[in-house]
């Protein structure tokens, strides 16, 4: 088996429709940081995660400060005055950037997309661009980490 195959993780897959509140449920469910969205013909639309629920939770202001400390708005206030966004359609708020590897991608591949693009899951695709499972960015790590250490970590024994 190639580390390629080993990477692949099969999630639970959100459709453009679906609201940005149950969306955030599949996510805790699923235990991926972030979930492929699809369109109704099931082809990737984008990536829905704990980022993109942020920033559909807070204003679009919030994102361009370079320090809110002199906003004082408690998280309850917030979610109380943004809580209509749970109810729009997960598609609005997804990562659109073009972020996905085919089916035969190389590692240096995913390297590439991990340090380029600010995403926690990297969807695999087919040539039809539907969705066949994720890479994640901390099973990458593990697994970088596992190959490049060929020595075993210290034991707390002693």
């Amino acid at each position: 088996m190639m580390i390629v195959d080993r990477l692949l993780r099969d999630v639970p897959l959100l459709k453009v429709d679906d609201t940005v509140g149950d969306a955030a449920k599949w996510i805790l469910a699923s235990g991926a940081p972030a979930l492929p969205v699809v369109k109704r013909d099931g082809r990737l639309h984008g990536i829905f995660g704990e980022r993109e629920f942020i920033a559909a939770i807070f204003p679009g202001y919030v994102s361009e400060l370079k320090f809110a400390g002199f906003v004082r708005q408690s998280l309850d206030d917030a979610i109380q005055r943004r809580s209509g966004k749970l109810l729009e359609p997960v598609g609005r708020f997804a990562n659109r950037e073009r972020i996905a590897v085919k089916e035969d991608y190389a590692v240096a591949q995913l390297a590439e997309t991990f340090l380029h693009h600010r995403v926690l899951i990297v969807p695999v695709v087919d040539a039809g661009r539907q969705v066949r499972g994720i890479v994640t960015r901390s099973d990458f790590f593990a697994t970088l980490v596992d190959r490049a250490s060929p020595v075993p970590p210290p034991s707390d024994a002693g």
